[in-house]
Order: structure tokens, then sequence, then C-alpha cells
């Protein structure tokens, strides 16, 4: 600006421009201006209603599969053996993208079991600490949770339904079709409260663990 202060704290008069009239100021000298160019990028990323379609088709479309294929197999094969084999690979293909991919990538939550140098069994689960820029959409997060929480429901409707119409063919794939979901439904279930001592000790009556580790990556 055109002002100086003394050290007595006196103003200096303003210079005059050539015609006597004060310089007008284009900026005030007291305002910040910051230009933030990664605003834009980040608001356009919280309205991306889906940031992974990929991700969240296969997250519904294996076990989605699965029941349909469950409900409607005589429709397409008179062949038991084919049904129950098609049905399983769905649910293991279900199981496996889930815990390993869609998990990680829609609400940034993984578990997995390993084992240590003394052949003890480890379960770790871990929620990812991830930048608002970065995180999932509210709607990613809501079809995973759903489809995570409804499909086992349906299936156990399946297991009363064929342990009450006596068709106990069927009844080896529905429990397994129970034991793969509701095994995600549970892992994330405890990566997402994380660090409880009850579920803790349930799951090391359950596995046989000596160590629950809660982590974050």
């Amino acid at each position: 600006g055109w002002a100086a202060g003394t050290a007595g704290g006196a103003r200096l008069p303003r210079a005059l421009r050539s015609d006597g009239l004060p310089p007008q100021a284009l900026v005030d000298d007291t305002e910040d201006v910051s230009l933030d160019f990664g605003s834009e990028e980040e608001l356009a990323l919280r309205k991306a209603r889906i940031r992974h379609p990929l991700a969240t088709f296969f997250h519904l479309f294996f076990r989605v599969s699965a029941i349909v294929t469950y409900l409607f197999c005589d429709w397409f094969s008179n062949s038991f053996v084919a049904c129950f084999v098609t049905i399983l690979l769905l649910l293991s293909f279900d199981f496996w993208s889930v815990k390993n991919v869609t998990g990680r990538l829609l609400v940034g939550l993984r578990w997995w079991n390993q084992i240590d140098e003394d052949g003890k069994s480890h379960w770790v689960f871990e929620a990812k600490r991830v930048p608002t820029i970065a995180a999932s959409t509210e709607a990613e997060a809501r079809i995973f949770w759903l489809g995570l929480i409804i499909c086992p429901v349906i299936w156990t409707m399946f297991f009363f339904s064929t342990l009450f119409s006596l068709k106990l063919k069927w009844l080896a794939l529905v429990i397994a079709g129970i034991s793969l979901q509701t095994a995600n439904l549970y892992g994330y279930i405890h990566c997402k409260l994380g660090g409880q001592k009850a579920i803790s000790r349930v799951t090391s009556r359950l596995f046989g663990t000596t160590d629950v580790p809660k982590s974050e990556y």
C-alpha cells in the first residue's frame, strides 16, 4: 500500500496521484488471499456417489447370484450336482472378493489370519485411517453393510425352509452359505467396533487364538 507508519505511530499522508486524487487500493492490506486449488477436487470426490463402481458391483454380484441361482436353479438345470457346484463357487468367489477387495476399498477395513513362527494362529482386524479426500462415500458404505448383513439373513431363512420342507440334500450347501457369509460379517463387525474384550474372548474360544490384535494401517 501507499501508507507507511512511523515509530511513534503517526501516519504519513498518503501519496497523491498526478490528478490530485488518492490512489485506490486494489486489495486490502489486512486481507489474506489464499488460492486453494485442491478444494474443487475434494468437493467433486465428496459429491461422487460411487467412487468404486467395479468393487461395488462385485460386492453384490456374487452373493446375489448365489441366492438367485439357489432359488431358480431347477428352472435352468435338472442336475443337482451342477447346481450345487455352481452355487458353492459363487459363494467362494463372494467370500474371497469381500474379504480381500471390497472391504478394503469401500469401507477401509480388512481382516485375516496369520501364523507366527511358533505356529500360533493370530486373527488380525484392521481399520484404515484415510484422508477425507480418499475416503469412501456414504453410498458405498451403505451398500457394503446392507449387502453384508442382509444376505446372511436370507441364507438363514433358507436353512429353516430347507429343514422344514425336508430337502436335506440342500442342507449342506445352505450351511456353507451361512458359514462363509457370516464369517465376513463377523470379521468386519470386529474391524468396525474394534478392541472389545467380549468379542476378543469369543474369538479366542471359537478359533483357539492367543492374540486378537486390532491395528490401523
